[in-house]
């Protein structure tokens, strides 16, 4: 048990009673969604942490008073503005209450006195609103553009004294962001402007190394269609001038700015890049690069790179924060194929669900919109590999359609080629995936995701050496690379006979599912340790109790039957199955 001093932030659901009554189905839907793309990204950004949730509400700690209320308003400010077309009587609205006190920590939650104070007083919230307590408004006062209005002291249930409440006034407290340069196409991607970086050497001769790394970055991030990248002519002109971030964000219509420096050190450079929301003049993402001075071209194509393949991903997690657009309709289409791939990489049946239903709201309210025919087509394509579909030949026909959809629109995206090579992978065609996969590299080679798809599918064509470098240059292209990556190392480093190296990359998963177990399991059993192989084959099991080896190696694609020989060998010696099987082992 611990106590210490915490702001609660208490959240609550109004007429939660009646939405349910009304549409249950329907409620828990909306309420989801607004969780994965509002509440959730805005209490992470803001360092809270969740402590429960129960039907309608939920309790928040945060270290910082002011993090506390910033989350807060953004929910309600954010919630306001999609509610803006919805009919009053179907309207998700939140009561929020927060209260800084001594908070006391146990199994996984928190009690005291402090906790519910915050839960009194969210119930004395408006609808929309936000009611904190003295001690909270006297923290953020001054700290924050917020209006505060005295609501004198009130008591509060089982509460023995009064308490001095306050109300945290909404109107006018967050920005609208500006008309970008991209608001006639018909989805409004995030617009950037990559700003010239500055030369801090004191050496006119590396003026050209900052000019021509702040070029190759533009070149480079322009290959992501996700993205609306501001052209070389016009960030330029702010080349050896002071900036203003929102001045410079309004004058190019940018979201977001990239800006940078170049320093050389003796015989070393370093190189700075940070990512700002121009919009709150936030630091969403900053990085450093020490190189030694052997070919500066070589550390200008290296740096680029890097800051190629990490930097779309860091604007993607901010776009989740942020919902004030200049064109509504249009822009749900983004959000929602957005939020729909957060939820294809959880790969579980529900979330792949919610997934199909927000990326058909968004192929619905822009139908030329490839990139989000291309996601459509992988959203399927995921429940057509896991069995998700009643149908799997007509989701498959459904699965051709899209792609074709997409190609159609769009034949230089990426992300179209990258899911074409994936999903013919995933049908065997190995000979048409290889094509996509080369086309997708071609048009970007420094997307993480890419480069990643190009190990694996040289895994599967029986090069698993050469796979695991592409691996790893992925790995070291985004540095903050999505956990899955280590499932793609840990199966290459099987096939390449790496079993120690498979199985530490698999151990770097925080959780992994019934594949990857048995593929740590098959490592196991083909070093000959039979109680880790029998331990992970038990988990194997209770995660998927219904495990068959023959339906099992089914889903794998590979080309020589040794590879796959060789994973059913680990599996079996793992205690997988017997009978055939088990006599081919015996007679080796």
């Amino acid at each position: 048990m611990e106590q210490r001093l915490a702001a609660v932030l208490a959240a609550d659901m109004a007429g939660y009673s009646r939405l349910m009554e009304a549409d249950e189905a329907g409620t828990l839907a909306r309420l989801r969604t607004h969780r994965i793309e509002l509440i959730d990204p805005a209490i992470e950004k803001n360092k809270g942490h969740l402590i429960k949730t129960t039907g309608d509400g939920m309790l928040v700690e945060f270290q910082s008073v002011t993090d506390a209320v910033k989350c807060a308003v953004e929910i309600q400010s954010r919630m306001k503005r999609r509610n803006a077309d919805v009919a009053q009587d179907r309207r998700i609205e939140f009561r929020i209450g927060i209260n800084l006190g001594d908070i006391i920590f146990e199994d996984d939650d928190i009690f005291g006195d402090g906790v519910n104070i915050a839960a009194r007083i969210e119930q004395l919230a408006d609808v929309g609103g936000i009611c904190v307590t003295a001690a909270v408004a006297m923290q953020v006062a001054d700290r924050l553009e917020v209006s505060i209005e005295d609501l004198g002291e009130k008591m509060l249930k089982n509460i023995s004294r009064p308490i001095h409440l306050f109300r945290v006034a909404l109107e006018g407290t967050l920005p609208v962001f500006p008309e970008t340069a991209d608001a006639g196409r018909s989805v409004s991607k995030p617009a950037i402007v990559v700003l010239p970086f500055d030369n801090m050497s004191g050496d006119p001769d590396q003026e050209f190394f900052a000019d021509g790394l702040t070029e190759d970055i533009i070149t480079e991030l322009s290959r992501r269609h996700e993205l609306f990248v501001i052209s070389r002519n016009s960030s330029f002109v702010y080349k050896n001038q002071p900036v203003n971030v929102r001045e410079v964000a309004e004058k190019l219509g940018a979201q977001y700015l990239v800006e940078g420096s170049v320093r050389k050190i003796g015989d070393r450079v370093r190189v700075t890049v940070q990512l700002i929301d121009a919009v709150n003049d936030a630091h969403i993402w900053a990085d450093k690069y020490d190189r030694r001075l052997d070919d500066i071209f070589a550390i200008q194509d290296e740096v680029t790179s890097a800051i190629a393949a990490t930097l779309p991903g860091r604007v993607e997690a901010a776009q989740r924060d942020l919902l004030a657009r200049t064109k509504p309709a249009n822009m749900a289409a983004y959000e929602c194929a957005l939020a729909a791939k957060v939820l294809h990489h959880r790969s579980t049946v529900a979330d792949n669900r919610q997934a199909r239903a927000l990326i058909d709201r968004a192929v619905a309210l822009d139908p030329g919109y490839a990139h989000a025919h291309a996601w459509r087509a992988c959203i399927l394509g995921q429940a057509w590999v896991h069995g998700w579909c009643d149908d799997k030949d007509a989701a498959w026909a459904e699965i051709v359609s899209e792609l074709d959809r997409a190609l159609a629109l769009d034949d230089n995206d990426a992300d179209v080629h990258r899911i074409l090579a994936a999903v013919n992978v995933n049908n065997n065609a190995l000979t048409t995936a290889r094509y996509h996969q080369e086309r997708a590299l071609s048009l970007n080679p420094n997307y993480d995701l890419v480069v990643v798809q190009q190990g694996e599918l040289l895994m599967w064509l029986g090069r698993p050496e050469e796979g695991i470098e592409w691996i790893r240059k992925a790995m070291q292209l985004n540095p903050h690379h999505p956990v899955r990556f280590w499932s793609h190392l840990g199966k290459a480093c099987f096939s390449a006979r790496q079993y120690g190296e498979s199985i530490e990359a698999f151990m770097h998963l925080s959780v992994m599912d019934h594949a990857q177990h048995a593929f740590v399991a098959a490592c196991y059993g083909c070093l000959g340790d039979d109680i880790a192989a029998q331990a992970h084959m038990a988990k194997v099991r209770a995660l998927a109790p219904e495990f068959d080896i023959d339906a099992f190696l089914a889903t794998q694609h590979y080309v020589q039957e040794s590879d796959l020989q060789r994973l059913r060998n680990g599996l079996v010696k793992a205690g997988a199955g017997s009978g055939s099987v088990a006599s081919e082992i015996a007679a080796q």
